[in-house]
């Protein structure tokens, strides 16, 4: 059931460091929707490095965040804030492996909260980091109206 996930949010306006397409800055990421949650890859550089040759640890914390939040877009249907973020790291993620990739999946979901389990692998396919998030979710008339949230079908087209 692997099927990209569109971006529906206007990337002239859309300047998110995690997926807006135009944010020079940005790392642009795209996510595909599998069976229990969704994932995306995205190529690290020596531009977000930490140690050298290591990625920083604020920006894995970022790639798993992103993934929480696109979680809630496209697979709970709303719009929401990450409330609690519990990391653990478990292994540098090398620049030399490669392409990562970070998956989403829900543990629980109830109506005004999601707990989600984000994971990140190296190019190796090591699991590096695992984050346990906390998400608080909007009512969906409140993400339409003040934070343009799209709608659910959107990211699914």
């Amino acid at each position: 059931m692997a099927r990209k996930i569109n971006n529906p949010f206007d990337s002239d306006l859309n300047r998110c460091f995690g997926c807006g397409p135009k944010n020079p800055a940005g790392l642009k990421l795209e996510f595909t929707e599998t069976e229990n949650g969704l994932v995306t890859w995205w190529e690290p550089s020596e531009y977000y490095q930490g140690y050298p040759g290591v990625l920083h640890g604020g920006i894995a914390a970022t790639l798993l965040d992103e993934a929480a939040a696109w979680f809630v877009y496209a697979r709970i249907g709303t719009a929401g804030v990450t409330s609690q973020m519990n990391i653990r790291y478990i292994h540098p993620v090398k620049l030399s492996k490669g392409k990562v990739k970070v998956t989403a999946e829900a543990e629980s979901i109830k109506e005004k909260s999601a707990k989600l389990i984000c994971r990140l692998y190296d190019g190796s396919e090591k699991l590096c980091a695992e984050a346990e998030i906390i998400y608080f979710l909007y009512p969906p008339e409140i993400a339409y109206s003040r934070f343009r949230y799209p709608g659910k079908e959107a990211f699914l087209k």
